[in-house]
């Protein structure tokens, strides 16, 4: 598709946005088997039942259009689940794995919190009132998401990770 309209680039974005959520259905599963913590296992179950609404959202947005979601690979999003996997895989201690995996995700989410700003900025912008609502619903759950994991890290898994093998 030419980038010749902000609508062009608003869809290839939401595609792009569409393929992230679908892979991090996927891997999110992954990551929370590997969490030592319970409460972290937690956090990340909880987010996969947001990132399923998320991505039903976007689907909703695309039926609005008529536009279909499929066809697109975010390449970003599977370079830092990549990440997310070579953590799972590192031979280590297990509340340092945990640190990992809570930045590993931090990454994650403030690369969505980033794209769902700017598709927000966009729906707006072109007038689509009810996608820029579903968008801001789920910007505003990226940010929690983000704020969950910097609280859990803060307050304890980072503490821990610092008395591995002292």
């Amino acid at each position: 598709m030419k980038l010749d309209t902000l609508h062009k680039l608003y869809v290839e974005q939401l595609k792009d946005l569409y393929s992230a959520e679908t892979q991090l259905i996927e891997a999110i599963p992954k990551v929370a088997a590997a969490c030592s913590a319970q409460k972290l296992r937690e956090a990340f179950e909880s987010h996969l039942t947001e990132t399923k609404e998320h991505k039903q959202r976007l689907e909703r947005i695309f039926k609005k259009l008529d536009y279909s979601p499929g066809g697109h690979r975010c390449k970003a999003m599977e370079g830092l689940i990549k990440e997310g996997d070579e953590i799972i895989k590192e031979d280590g201690d297990a509340k340092v794995k945990d640190a990992a995996l809570v930045c590993a995700a931090q990454k994650i989410e403030h690369y969505e919190i980033g794209s769902y700003g700017c598709v927000h900025a966009y729906a707006r912008l072109l007038g689509e009132h009810q996608a820029s609502d579903l968008l801001a619903q789920t910007l505003q759950e990226e940010k929690r998401a983000d704020e969950n994991l910097s609280e859990l890290a803060e307050s304890w898994i980072n503490t821990f990770a610092k008395s591995a093998g002292a």
